[in-house]
């Protein structure tokens, strides 16, 4: 019979083209990763990978085990969620989140505290993790959740074996000391209100760059950007010493403080949060309790937002 770990470590470096890569995602050493897949060799008798450059590939017989796998994957969690059924479906043991930092600060650390009374027999490990990574980690069964954004507009394609449901839209807005001349404009903010400002924000590549670089799509002149800088925090404490402003998404925010305000703008950038998990573990009892929480947070979040008008 062919061992369940050898299997999911052969279609991890099916995925990721090296043993190491692949190790590092199951949390082995290359060498047990290598051991794993010559144990699955001795058991259906014939190689499944061949060397290619400094990484290895598929053979014919590699890839038909892995074309097969996800069946024998989706069976054994039915089991489990069978199990759990029969105990009262009761949320409990450990479920693997993976998602985006914002998403950990913003949703998932929220929801903690709810579902440590509501469940106390469950145990959510959270892992960071960006959207492309966190869905490849749950489609090879390392997490069994993850937190994912949009990209440009665009949901992230989701393969054939996940299914996913929308928890959150987050928007940006621009914050800035309170004695910036900006702190007093009535909201929300324009485009032409932003021209000749100075500004710290993420780094080029990033989903927050997109979005500033939005706000001036319509300009002829570049904007001021003093500070490229990853870490909202980090950005945050450059807006309170009063030299530059920030767009800032409202999931990324941690309490603004007596130094700082925000402002909404005219033509909000937005992104939409889902939650994704394989469609065999629809049933599970953990998934749909922490999925219900980050419902009922999502609106508890937008109810706030609106009673204090800009946050």
């Amino acid at each position: 019979m062919i061992d369940v770990a050898a299997l999911r470590a052969l279609r991890s470096v099916a995925a990721l083209g090296t043993l190491a890569r692949a190790a590092d995602e199951l949390g082995f050493t290359a060498s047990a990763v290598s051991q794993q897949i010559k144990r699955l060799e001795r058991q259906v008798g014939v190689p499944v990978l061949a060397p290619a450059g400094r990484g290895v590939v598929l053979t014919p017989a590699g890839q038909a085990i892995v074309d097969t796998a996800p069946e024998v994957f989706q069976a054994l969690e039915r089991c489990a969620e069978a199990a759990q059924s029969v105990a009262e479906g009761a949320p409990r043991g450990v479920l693997r989140v993976v998602g985006f930092s914002t998403a950990v600060r913003g949703l998932l650390a929220p929801a903690l505290r709810r579902l440590s009374t509501d469940c106390p027999d469950l145990h959510v490990h959270i892992t960071e993790q960006d959207p492309d990574q966190a869905l490849h980690s749950v489609d090879a069964g390392t997490a069994d959740l993850a937190l994912v954004h949009d990209a440009d507009g665009l949901p992230a394609p989701l393969p054939p074996s996940l299914t996913r449901r929308h928890v959150h839209s987050d928007v940006g807005d621009v914050v800035m000391n309170r004695n910036h001349p900006l702190a007093r404009h009535d909201p929300p903010l324009a485009g032409a209100d932003l021209a000749g400002q100075a500004w710290v924000t993420s780094p080029p590549g990033t989903v927050c760059h997109q979005w500033f670089r939005r706000l001036f799509a319509d300009g002829a002149e570049e904007p001021d950007v003093r500070h490229l800088v990853d870490d909202f925090a980090t950005q945050l404490s450059l807006v309170a010493a009063g030299e530059v402003i920030a767009l800032i998404p409202r999931l990324a925010r941690p309490p603004l403080g007596g130094e700082l305000v925000s402002r909404p703008l005219r033509r909000q950038p937005r992104r939409e949060v889902h939650a994704a998990w394989r469609r065999s573990a629809d049933t599970s009892p953990a998934i749909q309790a922490v999925l219900a929480e980050l419902g009922s947070l999502g609106g508890r979040t937008r109810t706030e937002q609106d009673r204090r008008g800009y946050p």
